[in-house]
This record gives structure tokens, sequence and C-alpha cells, in this order.
């Protein structure tokens, strides 16, 4: 299995529209482990569209509790059971994720009982290992390390960096712009960042009909523009870049080449402006 990284989803945020992609979800293959990188509305489709089966994935990392990174755990892990999972996945991920896992099966309590008793499944309730996110972390022969990124107002919110036989891939994770972020992502053969475009935020906003100016205030200080992206990229030296959570997302006055304009403003490097579905080499 080579190694590789697809974007299951793009967009920033959980709302979808005509013309969308889907909100945020990343499949890892390094070291000869699958790995799930949160799991927003569609990761599941994502996973199969990927020509991965859902009782393969070997490890799910969240990054932080909003909706559009774990909205569609549960119900990943009710389709793979369907599909046969019958084994235990560990979940890492922030304090209160297990609340999550708790009222999800709550939630499906009926059908879960009906499907034991009636169809002779496995035991549901075991299959997540719900564990706390730490500093360091090693499964098999790769290392996770975290760094608490700057997402307000949230704040257990973390940027990912998984090393293996000399590879290193950085995920941002949600984050404003951080000085640390290219420290962290020194050297990595792939940095995949969260991107957004301030006139598209401004453009998105302007759209909104259940919002009020909350919403721009959180978009502009949790998120970090595209020129920074580069710039970050650039001072990490890292082999490629991709975009991923992009503000706004599906608006067609904010174009490719409106990304990419800002992003070459410091990056000359790989670039890869993230589709539903693309699959990144490294």
């Amino acid at each position: 299995m080579s190694d590789s990284l697809a974007l299951l989803g793009v967009k920033g945020g959980p709302a979808i529209r005509p013309g969308s992609n889907m909100p945020t979800a990343m499949l890892l293959k390094l070291a000869g482990k699958t790995i799930l990188v949160d799991a927003g509305l569609g990761v599941t489709r994502g996973i199969c569209d990927q020509g991965v089966a859902l009782t393969e994935i070997d490890l799910i990392v969240i990054t932080h509790l909003h909706s559009d990174h774990y909205l569609e755990l549960g119900p990943f892990f009710h389709t793979a059971w369907t599909a046969g999972l019958n084994r235990t996945i560990t979940v890492i991920g922030p304090k209160g994720l297990d609340t999550y896992w708790t009222g999800f099966q709550d939630s499906m309590r009926f059908d879960i009982d009906l499907r034991i008793r009636d169809e002779g499944r496995c035991d549901f309730d075991g299959l997540a290992d719900i564990q706390i996110i730490q500093d360091t972390m090693t499964f098999g022969d790769i290392t996770l390390r975290t760094m608490r990124n700057l997402h307000p107002p949230i704040i257990d919110t973390f940027a990912l960096r998984f090393e293996a036989g000399g590879k290193a891939v950085v995920l941002s994770g949600d984050t404003a712009y951080m000085d640390d972020m290219a420290p962290f992502a020194k050297g990595a053969d792939l940095l995949v960042h969260e991107a957004m475009l301030r006139d598209g935020v401004e453009a998105l906003c302007a759209l909104m009909t259940n919002g009020d100016e909350r919403l721009r205030i959180h978009i502009l200080r949790s998120h970090t523009d595209a020129v920074d992206v580069g710039r970050i990229a650039k001072d990490a030296n890292v082999r490629q870049l991709a975009l991923n959570h992009m503000v706004p997302d599906g608006d067609p006055d904010f174009t490719d080449h409106h990304w990419e304009t800002e992003v070459r403003r410091h990056w000359t490097g790989p670039f890869h402006f993230g589709k539903d579905g693309m699959k990144i080499a490294f």
C-alpha cells in the first residue's frame, strides 16, 4: 500500500448547497495503516469512493468538536458495523468526544438492540475506543505529534503531524494564522492547511439568513488567509502544499484562480487546490 492522503471533503463549515463540496474529512495511508482524520457529513460515502472498505479503517483522529469534523462519526460506525465491522477501532479526539459517542448509542438503541437480537450482530458499543488526544502518541510504526492550534472559542483544537519511515504529513486543523505552524510543519512531505478568502467570507456572510455579525467575526478570527498559508509552506520548506476546509466554497465568483493567486504570492512549490476525492501521493 503506497503512502497517500485523500481529501474526502474540503469545504469549510457544516452547510452544503448545490455545487458545494462536502465538509472536512481526510483518509491517510501511511506505514501500512489506514487513518481517518475527521468525520464530517459524507465521510462514509467518501471512504467507499476511495475503494476502501469501512472495515479497513485502523485509526480515527478528530481534531476538534465543531460539527463539520465529527457529525458523521457515529453513523460511520453504525454503517461499518452493518457492513461487517467486528473489532474495536481506536478513536483519538478532544475531551467531550465520549459524550457524543454515548449519546449516539442512546439515540440508536432500538435499532442496535434489534439488530443484535434479530440479525445476530456483534456488540456495537465497544466498537469505538475513545481516547483523549495527547502531545505525542504512537500507533505501530507511526508517531502522531499534536499542537494546540488557534480556533477560538474552542480550546481543545489540534494540528497533527504524522511521522513514519522518514516521512511526515502535517494537517493544520482549523486555525487562525500561527507563527508556530511553520516550525511544526518543518520539512513535511505534505502540508494540508485550511484557508479562507476574506472577500469570499464577506460574500458568504451577506447571504446568511439565520446568523448575524457573530458568524463573520468567528470566521475571520478563527481561520487563515490563503496568502498566509503560502507563507507558512514557504517558511516550513514543505515538499507539497494542499488546501482544505476552504471558505467560501461553491461560490462561482471565487474560482481556483483566486485561491492560487493568493497562495502563489509566497509559495512556488507543488500545490494542490483541494477537491472532494482528490488523492495525493507523497
